[in-house]
């Protein structure tokens, strides 16, 4: 009979086995250390760092664009100014209307004879209006107003009708008078250069020869300071 007492201690050691459920609840720690691979991802998104280095690249060509200034320019052989005294030299040009004008059929007048650089920009249509707006006075002094510049007979009719200017306009296509006269000259501007008519008056006598050189004129005022000087001759 004291045997069967014993039995009951088996039964206990059953009660044991669950500790190893306890075992299994730890594999979920594993699944943890899947949920860091998105960070894999979050290095790829760095990839397109590559497409903007890619965009600097037109940067190179850059230095291609070199200025103007380096290009030659046509050289002209041009003399100096004629000094005041000097016989005026006698050119012939196309006028605005199409016929031609000889300097030297001018003589027994005074000849305003201005070199401007071209048709309807600021300072040549300020110049312009000036003598147009002073024009009774060169009359009055028996003074012929004529302006020079290189363009054709066609630009200059378009000029003159815009502003309705009273005076001739002389085509110097040749650059012919421009150079006769010394005004033909080597520019620079925004770093190009070129060659064009220095802005520049001379007033001739009755007799032909200059009697006043104006140089690096102020547009607008030039006029006033041309009847002045016009005045003052014999």
């Amino acid at each position: 009979m004291a045997a069967k007492k014993k039995a009951p201690a088996r039964k206990a050691a059953v009660k044991k086995a669950p500790a190893r459920k306890a075992a299994v609840k730890k594999a979920p720690a594993r699944k943890a250390a899947k949920k860091k691979a998105p960070a894999r991802k979050a290095a790829k998104k760095k990839a397109p760092a590559r497409k903007a280095a890619v965009k600097k690249a037109p940067a190179r060509k850059a230095p291609a664009k070199q200025p103007a200034a380096t290009k030659p320019v046509a050289q002209w052989t041009v003399g100096p100014l004629p000094a005041v005294g000097e016989t005026a030299p006698d050119v012939v040009l196309p006028t605005d209307t199409g016929e031609t004008l000889a300097l030297s059929s001018l003589r027994g007048r005074r000849v305003v004879l201005y070199f401007y650089p071209k048709d309807d920009t600021s300072g040549c249509t300020a110049e312009a209006c000036a003598f147009r707006d002073a024009f009774p006075r060169f009359t009055g002094a028996d003074a012929v107003i004529l302006g020079v510049s290189p363009d054709s007979v066609k630009s200059h009719q378009k000029f003159k009708a815009k502003y309705g200017l009273p005076f001739t306009l002389l085509a110097d296509e040749s650059k012919s008078a421009a150079i006769a006269f010394g005004v033909w000259v080597e520019k620079s501007m925004y770093g190009n250069r070129y060659w064009g008519n220095a802005r520049t008056t001379f007033v001739i006598g009755r007799d032909g020869r200059i009697a006043r050189v104006f140089e690096k004129v102020d547009p607008a005022a030039h006029a006033e300071q041309v009847a002045a000087a016009l005045a003052e001759l014999p």
